[in-house]
């Protein structure tokens, strides 16, 4: 019989694989395509977020779809199609945003605005 305990165990075992894909993949991707993503400083700070340990699972698993579907290669809208390619990469970061924005801290903000700062002086 499963019970509740090992359920949550294997929902934590495979949230943190699915945070070490982010964690390899996200910045990156990031770094490629920073000059077309306007909405950069919300994606990090969402990124942040889900690094937090001491924001709630709920929280972090809400972040890290919508991360997820920004890293991953296929879209509704292919990201490649100038002026509408990261239009639902937006709309599902901002969905998962306003329902989790309570847990979304300033520190958040502030290191990705310290990780953009960097990387617009290694441009």
């Amino acid at each position: 019989m499963v019970t509740q305990s090992r359920m949550s165990d294997d929902a934590d075992a495979g949230f943190e694989q699915r945070e070490r894909d982010l964690r390899a993949q996200f910045l990156p991707k990031l770094k490629r395509v920073l000059a077309h993503v306007p909405f950069a400083l919300d994606l990090l700070a969402a990124y942040y977020t889900v690094l937090d340990r001491e924001t709630p699972m709920r929280v972090r698993m809400t972040l890290a779809a919508a991360l997820a579907y920004f890293v991953l290669p296929f879209d509704i809208i292919p990201d490649f199609m100038v002026g509408l390619g990261y239009t639902d990469d937006a709309a599902i970061l901002f969905a998962a945003i306003r329902m989790v924005s309570g847990s979304m801290q300033q520190r958040h903000y502030d290191a990705a605005q310290r990780w953009l700062d960097e990387a617009k002086k290694g441009q």
